[in-house]
């Protein structure tokens, strides 16, 4: 089972700090990393000096475990942030000899009027590989031996002090967050590469704190719809679901959501709402029950308490509630009179369908609005065909119109429901008529986007280049839509930390963090492009309310340049000089 991954390693990192001095012993809680299923054998190692070698590098990199780096050895880094903000960078180490323990250690951010942040508000995570695959057409089944597969650097390891083996290269990636009471300035600090047998290695971090602040993630306008897995954290950590070890678990991966912008909550109704298409099946939140007498009874307990977990972590604006259409129409309960689960297949527009909805539709609605959350509420759909969905809005409409629905459209049916399509989401590069976004807005209701398998570009597999991540973000504000949404923030594979292959699917579609609450390359991009479209927001506000309106235009050509759905020759370097210009638009807004 995937806990025998799981091992103690300790390493002893004895630093001298004067002749007499010795820090602590450092000993972090790791896993072993899979074997390299595609291990490079034409890198000259032997050619690499001896030692550590250790370059600050692009966080556009996903680096290959047994190739050597192909850079300009580098000992600076530079960037710009809001207060509130994160930024993030990366180093790179490799070596033709094993070096059994490397640390890091962060110096204050001092500035040179004598301001001090403290180092705590960076941090330094070794990252790990985990086996890969390819794109290769995108959706359908896979078997593992028709792609190629790869190691691909991802998950975050939460320690700061590792071992580099010989011939490998071992990525730290490096995250600053921004104090929001921080003084505006520039700050200096330096990490250090402690390496047991080597002369310590430096490197000179300078952050330019704009005197701009971003909002906590739970505040942004962004419209965040990751869809949350709570049954995987269970099986993969093998507890009881619900149980008081479930919620610790839970709640340290739920918060890293909240505090990026997430602003849904994915509730299952009834069981398996997506058939099998996870690995960890979702069950029913509501425990449905028939009587001997016929009728029905409900238990929502389990619902309850997990909104209002969700609520109290700062996920409030939205419930949405799968499904009355789901995959295959079929449902599950409990029969009283025959004692056993029954399954049935019922086709929105049946009689089966509305004897199964009406009664609950009622008894649902009653009880939200007790809970105060109907107004909030959504039924929602994945990917349904317009007929099932006319009928199932038929019934909706007739006993609980204000829930109103929340629909991911692949089919461009959303003209089809115009006033009941509260949130919709359609799939990247299919467009909405501006002239319906504004409707839409104007109505109060959600438009976002999202990606899935089909999408070679841009995306958030394990294999995707990081940028990505980011341009997600502006590419959301570039076509004017309110949101992102991402069917699975954590529907593990069976074993996540070695392999995020999955039997449909490129590899790393089905999640984007990892267990125990390690973030990974891909959302630390992700979060990063939801900061820059939250921050082109707030900067339109301003700028059009001082009626600086060159500057308002200067902005928008340049976010206006993220409106494409093919991928550019060079998104690194559009990135970087589009994100430079907003930087420049900040400080003259406060100057």
């Amino acid at each position: 089972m995937i806990n025998k991954t799981f091992l103690l390693l300790v390493f002893v990192s004895i630093l001298a700090v004067s002749c007499k001095e010795e820090k602590n012993i450092v000993v972090a809680q790791t896993y072993e990393e899979p074997k390299d299923p595609s291990v490079r054998m034409d890198e000259n190692w032997e050619a690499v000096p001896k030692g550590l070698q250790a370059s600050v590098t692009s966080t556009n990199i996903r680096y290959v475990k047994s190739e050597l780096p192909k850079i300009d050895i580098k000992n600076s880094w530079s960037g710009a942030a809001w207060k509130g903000e994160r930024i993030s960078g990366q180093l790179v180490l490799w070596s033709n000899d094993s070096i059994h323990h490397v640390s890091t250690e962060i110096s204050d951010f001092k500035s040179s009027s004598g301001k001090n942040l403290p180092a705590s508000i960076a941090q330094t995570r070794f990252v790990k590989y985990v086996i890969t695959d390819e794109f290769a057409g995108g959706c359908g089944y896979r078997k593992p031996e028709d792609f190629a597969a790869s190691l691909v650097a991802d998950a975050l390891e939460n320690v700061n002090s590792y071992a580099v083996k010989a011939q490998e290269t071992r990525p730290i990636w490096v995250t600053v967050d921004v104090p929001s009471d921080a003084e505006s300035g520039t700050y200096k600090s330096t990490i250090t590469l402690h390496i047991k047998g080597q002369e310590s290695k430096q490197f000179e971090f300078t952050l330019e704190v704009i005197d701009k602040v971003l909002p906590k993630g739970t505040d942004w306008k962004f419209h965040l719809d990751l869809w949350q897995n709570p049954y995987a954290v269970s099986r993969f950590h093998k507890v009881e679901p619900w149980s008081q070890e479930h919620w610790d678990l839970l709640k340290p991966i739920m918060k890293r959501l909240a505090d990026s912008g997430q602003k849904v909550i994915t509730v299952s109704l009834n069981k398996r709402p997506w058939g099998g298409q996870t690995f960890d099946q979702f069950e029913a939140m509501v425990n449905w029950k028939k009587k001997s007498d016929g009728t029905w009874a409900y238990d929502f307990t389990i619902f309850d308490n997990w909104v209002q977990f969700m609520m109290d972590l700062g996920v409030k604006n939205q419930i949405s509630c799968y499904s009355m259409v789901p995959w295959g129409n079929e449902f599950y309960y409990f029969d009283e009179a025959e004692n056993k689960e029954i399954k049935i297949k019922a086709p929105p527009g049946t009689k089966e369908y509305n004897e199964l909805w009406i009664p609950f539709l009622k008894a649902f609605k009653k009880h939200l609005v007790a809970k105060g959350w109907n107004t909030i509420t959504r039924i929602a759909m994945d990917e349904r065909g317009p007929e099932e969905m006319k009928a199932m809005l038929e019934l909706l409409n007739e006993y609980a119109p204000e829930f109103g629905v929340s629909f991911a459209d692949n089919h461009k049916s959303y003209k089809l429901y115009p006033d009941e399509l509260k949130d919709m989401s359609v799939a990247f590069g299919h467009p909405v008529d501006e002239q319906d976004l504004v409707q839409r807005r104007a109505n109060g209701f959600v438009s976002t986007h999202y990606v899935c398998c089909s999408d070679g570009f841009p995306n958030t597999f394990t294999f995707s280049p990081p940028a990505e991540g980011v341009f997600i973000g502006w590419y959301t504000i570039a076509a004017d839509f309110d949101g992102f949404l991402r069917w699975a923030y954590n529907s593990w594979v069976e074993n996540p930390l070695q392999d995020s292959r999955f039997r449909t699917w490129p590899a790393g579609d089905t999640y984007i963090v990892y267990p125990d609450n390690r973030s990974s390359i891909r959302f630390e991009t992700l979060h990063e492009g939801l900061q820059d479209a939250e921050k082109i927001r707030i900067l339109r506000e301003e700028l059009k309310d001082k009626g600086m309106l060159e500057d308002l235009d200067a902005l928008n050509a340049v976010v206006a340049q993220f409106n494409i759905t093919s991928q550019p020759e060079d998104l690194e370097g559009m990135l970087k000089e589009a994100k430079t210009n907003l930087n420049l638009l900040s400080k003259k807004l406060v100057n």
